[in-house]
């Protein structure tokens, strides 16, 4: 295995231009925020769905329950944003920085992730549901019951990440590197993990789902 190459992913290059402090109301569908820095905001039960936000920080918002599906998030940031229950189903990220984050039942089925990096914090059941993941580094966090069944990702990397309960059932993966990984636990779809590449201390974590897939009794 030492000498399998997997391509690295591309990570966002931001570089956020001198931010105006938003002062509006609510968020509204297809509302359109470029160069706003929405700070400790409260947007639980909010509807943004479809709107748009290029070149925007979103830092301690609160997003429990926002409808954010079809939502377009572009050069921007997220730190420290926390909430259960948000929807960005059908959503687009791309150049985005996730940051220290706490989110749970997050809702990105069918969504589209490129160039896209989540830096520490926990996600407890993440639905990436048929989403598209391309140049993904997940760093530094912790993710709980994942859910990339029937999804595709490419060059996508985890890195010093905890991963508990992963679905990667009908998933299609080229070019994803687990070998930073530092817990692994594949709970389903561990036959799609063709396209990966797994280091020793992986395929450690994996010997007994490995061993049930393939019907091999394990006794001492």
């Amino acid at each position: 295995m030492g000498g399998t190459r997997v391509k690295a992913a591309f990570r966002p290059e931001l570089r956020l231009p001198a931010l105006e402090r938003y002062e509006g109301g609510g968020l509204e569908p297809d509302g359109d925020y470029d160069g706003l820095e929405f700070r400790e905001a409260d947007f639980a039960g909010q509807d943004g769905g479809g709107a748009r936000f290029m070149d925007c920080a979103l830092t301690g918002c609160a997003l429990d329950g926002t409808r954010l599906s079809r939502a377009r998030v572009l050069d921007s940031v997220l730190a420290g944003v926390r909430g259960v229950g948000t929807d960005l189903a059908g959503a687009t990220l791309r150049d985005v920085e996730l940051t220290d984050a706490r989110l749970g039942g997050t809702q990105l089925h069918g969504a589209a992730l490129e160039r896209v990096l989540v830096r520490g914090g926990k996600i407890d059941f993440l639905n990436l549901r048929s989403a598209r993941l391309q140049d993904v580094v997940f760093e530094g966090c912790v993710l709980v019951e994942p859910d990339f069944g029937g999804a595709r990702l490419e060059r996508v990397e985890f890195v010093d990440c905890a991963l508990k309960g992963v679905d990667l059932s009908g998933a299609t993966l080229k070019d994803v590197d687990l070998r930073g990984v530092a817990s692994l636990e594949i709970a389903r779809g561990v036959d799609r993990l063709s396209g990966a590449v797994i280091g020793t201390a992986q395929l450690l974590d994996l010997a007994p789902v490995l061993a049930g897939e393939l019907g091999i009794r394990v006794e001492d």
